[in-house]
């Protein structure tokens, strides 16, 4: 699946006064000999919906844990509005979290499901079942009341679980991979609902996905993790324009690695027969070394020419664009996104020359 740079999200309402700010503040955690946390600094501002988006054991699920009070700190702080919340148990902090398996009691019925919580809060019946039905009008299943769970399909179970974790009124809602469980077509359309309902109430909201067009689509914000630790967080555009290291800019959508040689005085890359800026940080690898340059596949251009040293591998048609991998002449591949008219010459074997728009690239060392 091809993705190009997602506009960045808004809030469809400014965020309520009683909107909470989340910090953690150099948090560590260890299990046994595995580091799951490494000094984790992260601020979520309030009202805003951010994502951590890694990959599996880069500690995500470890940070959601902490801040709903399941799991406990080596060292580092969490914040809820500057309060110190680190040592406080989960049923005191103001929370409501949703799991990736719903977790709903298979005893009771979607109402009591919703209204569970505010029975343990001791809220009287009448104004507890007043409040899950309004609830439950909110996420689509007004009529679903007295199903049990048994008898909802999985996104309606999902969306039960959302409204029980709304109905505490919570100022922080944690969402641990709701969608993973659903087909796609289900997942697309309760990610749009859970945004719809997230900038509509404006909870400060902390949403744990590895899967990045989600995550791209849905937040205000999101953080890359890695190994335990905050590689980059930005607005979904940047993350996705400017990615501020290599592991994020091909954790992040698709990027082809072009080889270049570097040219320190000047801090340029030679690639495809031109010199290009470095955008960022130039590797310590010394003038003349061999470099690999990263490229989005909307950014490659390429033209056919009998005389072109690459070659055409594959074509794959994506409707409105096609994608054509391209073997260089040392054997690189490269990905590059056409229009679908460009790409009608471009059949497997041709020969081709390809390109770079004379903008900044980013550059990495050329793996061992």
């Amino acid at each position: 699946m091809s993705l190009t740079a997602p506009a960045p999200a808004t809030h469809g309402t400014p965020a309520p006064a009683g909107a909470a700010t989340v910090e953690l503040r150099g948090l560590r955690r260890s299990f046994g000999t595995t580091t799951a946390l490494d000094g984790l600094d992260l601020t979520v501002r309030p009202g805003e919906l951010l994502a951590l988006l890694g990959p599996s054991g880069c500690g995500k699920t470890t940070a959601l844990r902490m801040l709903a009070g399941f799991e406990h700190p080596d060292s580092g702080e969490i914040l809820v509005d500057g309060k110190d919340v680190t040592a406080v148990p989960a049923h005191r902090r103001d929370a409501g979290m949703v799991f990736q398996s719903y977790s709903l009691f298979p005893h009771l019925n979607a109402l009591d499901n919703v209204a569970f919580g505010l029975r343990m809060r001791r809220v009287r019946t009448a104004e507890r079942h007043t409040r899950a039905a309004e609830l439950l009008d909110l996420v689509g299943l007004a009529d679903k009341g007295d199903r049990f769970p048994h008898q909802l399909s999985g996104g309606q179970q999902q969306r039960v679980a959302l409204a029980r974790a709304l109905a505490l009124r919570p100022r922080v809602l944690l969402l641990d991979e709701p969608l993973s469980a659903l087909d796609a077509k289900v997942r697309l359309t309760l990610r749009e609902e859970i945004r719809r309902l997230q900038q509509d109430m404006g909870i400060t909201t902390l949403f744990i996905t590895h899967d990045q067009e989600e995550a791209l689509s849905m937040a205000d914000r999101v953080a890359v993790m890695r190994a335990g630790r905050l590689e980059q967080c930005a607005a979904p555009a940047e993350l996705y324009a400017r990615p501020a290291t290599a592991f994020v800019a091909e954790f992040v959508g698709t990027m082809s690695r072009i080889p270049g040689r570097l040219r320190t005085a000047d801090a340029t890359v030679e690639v495809l027969g031109r010199r290009l800026p470095v955008d960022g940080p130039v590797p310590a690898a010394g003038d003349g070394a061999e470099v690999d340059v990263l490229v989005r596949p909307e950014s490659v251009q390429v033209a056919a020419d009998p005389g072109g040293a690459a070659r055409v591998l594959a074509t794959s048609f994506l409707g409105a664009t096609v994608r054509v991998t391209v073997a260089l002449g040392d054997g690189t591949r490269a990905k590059a996104d056409l229009p679908a008219h460009a790409a009608t010459a471009l059949t497997a074997g041709a020969a081709v020359t390809l390109a770079l728009p004379d903008r900044p690239v980013l550059v990495a060392p050329r793996p061992a």
